[in-house]
């Protein structure tokens, strides 16, 4: 494996500025990573070479003319499928979608692209973001690059795996309950879910409207805030963006990598550690509270009571929004259109057919439990009452920070599990959110840092949750504790990982 890919993208940048590498070179070095690791970890859906170089070329050659340029030009990225990318396949890892391409971008390709990034390729995903595995891609799984027979996490296992096997530098993921922070926890990588509405929604592939938030995926905490601060602020074409600049995620991070973390105060959320969580996980997440105190953070416990009713309420809210919002996918206007092989062509038998064929199993069970939970008679029973649980746990995020700074939990209450594991069992699978959910259902923001090793062998991650709009609070503690971490392993986790290709 070249040095090259070995870089953070912090460092990568640098380098570009200072002319000691060329856009060109650090391009190449991850498509030839690509090619090498991807027979076995499977994180793309498609590989934008030609497009990559030419915008590597550019860059190069603007900057030799003594042009000004963005601070991460050069720096090679990925894009969730989820994502619409003009002129690049979209597919949102639907077989409804096979072979879509945008007449336009998502506006954070849209800022991508006037950084004059370098787009390697869109990533691989449960489809339309449903799963916390990857198993439900219409395309094959993607594998974790710690052990191959292991799940990346999911939605965004593809955006996390690419990173993780030094793929890409720099991803883009989603997260509607904990899509970019989960897989984040089981391959080691960082994951940021920003404050719903910091980061345009506008050219996402909708799954659940009022949960949906893009956000970065690294390798280190400042990477995060480098490109956070690239793809967030207003867009006056997203309704729920919040009409605000961001804060100073960037410098939070800088300052945060200092180790100092004296007056902040932490609270740990009673309800999100003990049982249920793997003794591993457990035990990481106790030694980084340490850590936390060794620099300075006042730690006490918190109660969120009603955190423990988040899991059934997400359930009832993100199925309802689902069915909305892919009504759309009706065989009609794009996409798959599969005609009924006997009997009459009709409107209503023409979607029946292509739903049938291009929508998957996990697809269709949120479809129906969404419709159901809508229908009349059973809204205020069912959707209905799961808003106001989610009123509720708002109110316990707004209590508890009157009294602390930041929360803090283990992200997720296992290492990853071997492929087909729960794919029969989606109660087991939908667990695996318990931690990220009440993040989403609050609109807060939250980070996921790899803390160390279970006792497996496998990466396990902490989840930093701050109020809404205070994104630089997450980069601060954050960078705090990776700076610690890393001092007493002698660098990053991922230099721990076994060697593909």
């Amino acid at each position: 494996m070249t040095e090259l890919t070995r870089l953070s993208a912090a460092v990568l940048a640098e380098k570009l500025r200072a002319g000691e590498v060329s856009s060109v070179e650090a391009t190449q070095a991850y498509l030839d990573r690509i090619a090498a690791v991807e027979p076995a970890v499977h994180a793309y859906l498609h590989v934008s070479a030609q497009e990559a170089l030419a915008t590597a070329r550019d860059v190069d050659e603007r900057r030799a003319a003594g042009e000004e340029l963005h601070p991460l030009a050069g720096v090679p990225i990925a894009v969730k499928d989820v994502v619409v990318t003009q002129g690049m396949p979209s597919t949102a890892g639907s077989k409804i979608l096979e072979g879509w391409v945008p007449p336009y971008d998502a506006t954070l390709v849209e800022r991508i692209r006037a950084a004059r990034m370098p787009i390697l390729g869109k990533t691989n995903m449960d489809e339309f973001a449903m799963g916390s595995s990857t198993e439900h891609s219409a395309y094959g799984n993607t594998h974790n690059p710690w052990d191959l027979d292991r799940i990346p996490g999911g939605s965004g296992g593809g955006s996390a795996a690419a990173v993780a096997a030094f793929a890409a530098p720099l991803a883009i993921g989603t997260d509607t309950g904990g899509s970019i922070r989960q897989p984040g926890a089981v391959t080691g990588t960082v994951g940021v879910k920003p404050t719903y509405g910091g980061v345009s929604r506008y050219g996402l592939i909708a799954l659940a409207s009022s949960l949906d938030q893009a956000g970065p995926v690294t390798r280190t905490v400042l990477d995060s805030a480098l490109l956070h601060e690239l793809i967030g602020g207003h867009d006056p074409r997203d309704s729920t963006s919040i009409p605000e600049p961001l804060p100073d995620v960037v410098g939070a991070a800088r300052q945060g990598a200092l180790g100092d973390l004296t007056g902040v105060r932490v609270g740990v959320v009673e309800q999100l550690q003990g049982e249920g969580y793997q003794p591993g996980v457990q035990a990481r997440f106790e030694e980084s509270l340490e850590l936390l105190k060794e620099a300075g953070a006042d730690v006490v416990e918190v109660s969120c009571p009603h955190f423990e009713y988040a899991l059934a309420a997400y359930y009832l809210i993100l199925p309802a929004e689902a069915s909305s919002n892919l009504a759309k996918f009706d065989g009609m206007r794009f996409g798959l259109r599969v005609e009924p092989e006997e009997g009459p062509v009709t409107a209503e038998r023409v979607m029946a057919a292509t739903r049938g064929a291009g929508f998957g199993d996990e697809v269709k069970r949120r479809i129906i439990l969404g419709t159901y939970a809508l229908s009349a008679g059973y809204y205020d029973a069912y959707y209905g009452s799961a808003q106001k649980v989610r009123t509720l746990i708002q109110r316990d995020f707004a209590a508890a920070f009157d009294q602390v700074d930041v929360l803090v939990s283990p992200t997720a209450p296992t290492t990853a599990f071997k492929l087909g594991e729960k794919l029969d069992d989606p109660l087991a699978m939908y667990l695996n959110d318990v931690a990220t959910i009440p993040a989403n259902l609050a609109g807060v923001p939250g980070i996921s840092v790899p803390n160390g090793l279970s006792d497996d062998g496998l990466p396990v991650g902490f989840q930093v949750l701050a109020p809404a709009k205070a994104d630089d609070r997450l980069y601060r503690v954050g960078a705090a504790l990776e700076a610690a971490l890393e001092a007493r392993w002698g660098g990053p986790l991922l230099d721990r990982a076994p060697e593909l290709g």
